[in-house]
């Protein structure tokens, strides 16, 4: 009887917790954020992604679709330092009063100048270390909204971080041991610069910070004129890009392609980059590849 009893208490604790488990409604902002917030929030999240996989966060145009999914969620999870240009109009058309989390607080922003202009890369996510930071603020930001699931989020925020962390350890040691020389690069945009910063590698591109920005004639005939002057013999194209301008530059300067890179959207779930740590760690490998 008193067997019976404890099994009794144990099934209503079981269903009372059960009862009490919460499902996190999140938008993320593009995908490399969404599988962010899926490695963090594991079972007790389920995420919409607005820009999909092999999509352009810069030139994004918003449907009705997206309005509903925002209105709906419990929180909106978004990169910033400028990326999401669509998205305060976005949240406003839809109504939403859900929790806005600018997951890049706490990252030094990039600043660059532009024809007079400073302006500040939104593509911090291209070092890993900022990826650990992204996936604390997310952590903490679904705590905050999911206290009673506070130890779940922890142990999966705090394994994923360690994993992210040991990945930017990875890749400084690729890099290190390659001479300076030839850590130099041509490709598509400026949207490597964190990771330039962050691993010793230099990125020269016909287009700015973001692919909506056009390269005058000038500017490209100077970026040939730089890239036979230190002797650059690699270009990358980008998965979301149109890559026709720098394949000419390329084939006026003599580069020869090194591969595919992927720094701003994810291939599908089920391709070889389907997730931010194997795209990182995949375009850590085809840089350094070419360069040895």
């Amino acid at each position: 009887m008193k067997r019976f009893t404890l099994l009794c208490a144990i099934a209503l604790i079981m269903a009372s917790h059960s009862a009490l488990a919460k499902t996190v409604s999140v938008v993320a902002s593009f995908s490399v954020l969404a599988d962010i917030v899926r490695h963090v929030g594991g079972e007790h999240v389920k995420v919409t992604e607005l820009v999909g996989d092999n999509g352009d966060p810069h030139v994004f145009e918003p449907s009705p679709k997206d309005s509903q999914s925002i209105a709906k969620s419990d929180v909106v999870f978004i990169s910033g330092l400028g990326l999401e240009g669509w998205i305060d109009r976005l949240i406003i058309a839809s109504g939403s009063q859900s929790k806005i989390v600018t997951v890049s607080t706490g990252v030094s922003p990039r600043k660059i100048e532009v024809n007079g202009k400073t302006l500040t890369d939104p593509h911090a996510w291209n070092s890993a270390h900022n990826g650990a930071l992204y996936a604390r603020n997310i952590m903490q930001a679904l705590i905050a909204i999911d206290p009673q699931d506070v130890d779940y989020f922890r142990e999966h925020g705090e394994t994923y971080i360690q994993k992210l962390e040991k990945l930017d350890a990875w890749a400084k040691a690729k890099f290190i041991s390659i001479p300076q020389a030839k850590r130099k690069v041509l490709t598509s945009h400026d949207a490597f610069g964190y990771f330039g910063a962050e691993y010793g590698v230099q990125f020269l591109s016909p287009v700015g910070l973001s692919t909506e920005a056009e390269a005058s004639a000038n500017d490209v005939a100077r970026l040939i004129d730089q890239i036979k002057k230190e002797h650059i013999t690699t270009y990358f194209i980008e998965n979301q890009t149109n890559p026709r301008l720098v394949k000419q530059i390329a084939k006026a300067s003599g580069a020869q392609l090194g591969g595919e890179l992927y720094p701003e959207t994810l291939s599908s779930a089920n391709g070889l980059t389907g997730t931010y740590e194997a795209a990182f760690r995949h375009n850590v490998t085809t840089l350094a590849s070419s360069m040895k």
